[in-house]
């Protein structure tokens, strides 16, 4: 029998395009600002390669004070924060799922409210005055943790948790704790490294909260002190004939790299818990 041709349509052809010509526009910037990072004679205009290959930004980035220190309270914020805000979001999940319980559809509601009506950069910023937060790393610790938006798919996911499951745990003796332990975490896989991706990079790339609640320059994070060195005014002592851009785009590689190797090795986890938590049958 004759194989027939698959015919190749328009639609294909166009889409493949301009697939293409996004990848491109993507990879190209990145490219330059990689071989920048290691061109000791970093000049504007596109290269293909260093012409001068060296490490001196990247040693600079790690051994320069005012510089690692950033990256130190950025590293130890996104680990600390997205700790926190998972056990919040978990536990907060947990409870709005206990059926039985007084007034879950009021809690429900107004937390589904905040999502709608907050109040206000002003009225935040003296409520967390008030609680002696600002100036400290607390304040980008804790706040980004309330998100109400997580909390609500992290629910979905457990509603979907067959009611079985915790009918036999409660049998065998189990409290809500211990259920919550043995049963609904080992099977929230997917939904904790989908939601605790998302808050890892909202910790890492935080800007905002640091540039409204902090004034201390000693507890700025990475992301402050690039934007700074990418406006000229915050520049490291510069030594060894490495040039300003070879340092601005060692610190931009070093904010990229971590997730561009975390995210591989997540993208299942995340697509699929995304998938359930956001989508109820």
């Amino acid at each position: 029998m004759r194989r027939r041709k698959k015919k190749i349509s328009v639609f294909s052809v166009v889409n493949g395009i301009i697939f293409i010509a996004l990848c491109l526009i993507i990879i190209i910037p990145m490219w330059k600002v990689l071989v920048d990072s290691f061109d000791l004679k970093t000049a504007y205009g596109m290269k293909l390669w260093p012409e001068q290959f060296g490490l001196a930004g990247y040693k600079l980035v790690f051994s320069n004070p005012t510089l690692y220190r950033p990256l130190l309270i950025s590293v130890i914020t996104t680990v600390s924060g997205t700790l926190i805000a998972l056990t919040l979001s978990t536990l907060g999940a947990y409870v709005l799922i206990q059926w039985d319980m007084p007034g879950r559809t009021f809690f429900a509601n107004m937390l589904l409210f905040t999502m709608i009506f907050s109040g206000g950069m002003i009225p935040t910023y003296l409520v967390l005055k008030s609680l002696h937060l600002t100036n400290t790393l607390w304040v980008v610790i804790l706040f980004p943790a309330l998100n109400v938006y997580n909390l609500v798919l992290m629910r979905n996911f457990f509603e979907g948790i067959p009611a079985s499951l915790f009918e036999s745990a409660t049998l065998d003796g189990c409290s809500p704790m211990q259920t919550f332990l043995r049963i609904v975490l080992p099977m929230s896989k997917a939904a904790l490294a989908s939601i605790g991706l998302m808050f890892a990079v909202t910790y890492w790339n935080d800007y905002t909260h640091y540039k409204l609640y902090i004034t201390n320059s000693d507890l700025y994070n990475f992301q402050m002190k690039l934007r700074g060195m990418i406006q000229g005014s915050d520049l490291p002592t510069m030594s060894g004939g490495i040039t300003e851009n070879t340092i601005k785009n060692a610190a931009i590689i070093v904010v990229i790299v971590p997730f561009m190797i975390l995210y591989p090795f997540l993208q299942k986890y995340f697509v699929k818990g995304v998938n359930i938590g956001a989508v109820k049958e």
